[in-house]
């Protein structure tokens, strides 16, 4: 139960709260806006099936990263890496960032937009707090993780009981076939993908526990578990949401509103309307944290591979968490809510998410191609991922045509990872002035961060990671994150690492 908890917690974060103005926006009617999160639910439901096979074939902590690296090699695997790195995951947090600000700070300016600067710097300050949590405690992180999960879920089971009592009551208006087709102007199949991005950030995060493999207990039992019971509760959770919002909300209101739940709850919870922006905190709070465990876990496995610098696979000799991975993101993120703009940055997160997703997919069929015989205990139906892509190049074809610009400088942000690979993970034979000033950079990173490589499992021994940018230290202590349990190894590795002189 705490995996799909875990998993459920890691996909409701504040799209729910943000992304129906989006998708409403786009779609053109109420009618169509619904079918729109009921088939991206399913969308995401195809796509998690085959991560359960890739998940369980391919044992490796890092998720799209790990699969693409192993199926089709470095070069593919680093470009994943890198615009997760400088996209996707600093830009999925700073909009939930963006997210718990806005609802916090919303009931104490009711009548205008929150001023920009205090938007900005409670989301970083609520950054930085959950930076310090995960750098030193796993177990706090994840309990925090699982207590607002739970929160998360009473603030949308209160939001749905209160428009089923309006349901009940007749005022579901908005939601007769006849009114809620009805439309103003027809939306294009363009605008209809765009629906689409907006609705999928609100899904991102079904691949969350393929980041953490090497963690999960048991991953070929636990992984597709808490697939097939957690999106399906999540699509059944984020509908009856909408419906919720729809039977008090007209689309004007809607479309009108900065935080569509406090809203709902100013118009129905009367004096008790204070309830919506604090639990819709609470849901963002958990989301900022679940993102952070994962994007720091995504780091630590591209360094551990050699495509990112070798001091992001360290971890604290004592507490074991990921210190500089989560310093990265944390300081990736900062700069992301310094230049962006909320609906902007959805568009371009959502766009490289859903790149990232068909590429992985794709690799899947290749995989089956190349390795026939290979042992996998999920195997989907071949059905599965070939309509995943189908929609997939539907769905990045029309958003392309539809928003070139956002589409296009994610594009070109993911290409300038190709020099990047070329001069920092191809090229073997660097000027040793280069080795010794980064050797120099990692030991001030290990001796600011108390930071060593984890303890190496014996079956790793066999096949040791290249660092491409240590070439006079070797890996003497790698493996999966948190096993760096046995004192006197870790005392041990640190005397060999930290080089104190």
């Amino acid at each position: 139960s705490i995996f799909w908890l875990s998993n459920s917690g890691n996909i409701i974060g504040s799209g729910i709260f943000i992304s129906p103005k989006g998708v409403l926006e786009h779609s053109g009617s109420v009618g169509v806006a619904l079918v729109v999160w009921v088939l991206g639910g399913c969308i995401a439901a195809l796509g998690s099936l085959c991560y359960a096979e890739l998940g369980v074939t391919i044992p490796k902590s890092g998720g799209d990263y790990s699969y693409v690296t192993e199926i089709f090699g470095g070069l593919t695997g680093f470009l994943l890496l890198w615009s997760a790195v400088l996209i996707m995951y600093p830009t999925t947090l700073a909009v939930i960032a963006l997210t718990f600000s806005s609802y916090i700070l919303q009931p104490v300016f009711p009548n205008c937009v929150p001023p920009y600067m205090a938007t900005r710097m409670l989301s970083a300050t609520c950054l930085l707090l959950l930076t310090w949590v995960n750098c030193s405690s796993v177990r706090m992180a994840t309990r925090i993780q699982d207590v607002f999960t739970v929160g998360k879920l009473m603030a949308l089971g209160l939001i749905i009981v209160v428009g089923l009592v309006q349901i009940f009551n007749g005022n579901y208006e908005a939601l007769t076939p006849q009114v809620a087709f009805s439309l103003e102007r027809t939306p294009s199949v363009g605008q209809i993908a765009l629906a689409f991005l907006q609705a999928s950030f609100a899904f991102s995060g079904w691949n969350f526990l393929n980041y953490v493999t090497e963690e999960v207990v048991e991953p070929r039992r636990n992984l597709p578990r808490a697939i097939y019971i957690s999106i399906p509760l999540v699509t059944f959770v984020y509908t009856l949401t909408n419906i919720a919002y729809f039977s008090s909300m007209s689309p004007e209101e809607l479309l009108s509103s900065n935080a569509v739940a406090v809203t709902f709850g100013e118009k129905l919870l009367g004096m008790f309307s204070v309830i919506m922006p604090i639990s819709v905190a609470l849901s963002t709070f958990g989301g900022i944290n679940g993102y952070l465990f994962t994007s720091s876990r995504l780091c630590f496995s591209g360094a551990r591979e050699g495509h990112l610098p070798s001091l992001l696979a360290m971890i604290h000799y004592k507490k074991c968490t990921p210190i500089p991975a989560l310093l990265v993101c944390c300081t990736a993120t900062i700069i992301i809510l310094c230049i962006g703009e909320t609906h902007n940055l959805i568009n371009y997160v959502s766009f490289i998410n859903y790149l990232s997703y068909g590429v992985t997919i794709a690799g899947l069929l290749y995989y089956r191609w190349k390795k026939p015989n290979l042992y996998r205990p999920i195997k989907v139906n071949l059905l599965v991922p070939v309509c995943y892509l189908m929609f997939w190049a539907v769905l990045l074809g029309f958003s392309l045509y539809s928003e070139p610009v956002v589409c296009g400088v994610g594009l070109v942000i993911m290409l300038t990872g190709v020099p990047v690979y070329f001069l920092g993970v191809h090229w073997k034979e660097k000027p040793k002035c280069i080795y010794n000033f980064i050797e120099r950079a990692t030991h001030v990173g290990q001796r600011l961060c108390f930071v060593v490589f984890p303890q190496l499992d014996p079956i790793e021994l066999a096949s040791p990671p290249e660092w491409t940018d240590h070439p006079s230290m070797p890996p003497v202590c790698h493996g999966a994150l948190l096993r760096c349990t046995n004192k006197e190894v870790i005392l041990e590795q640190q005397a060999r690492c930290f080089r104190f002189g």
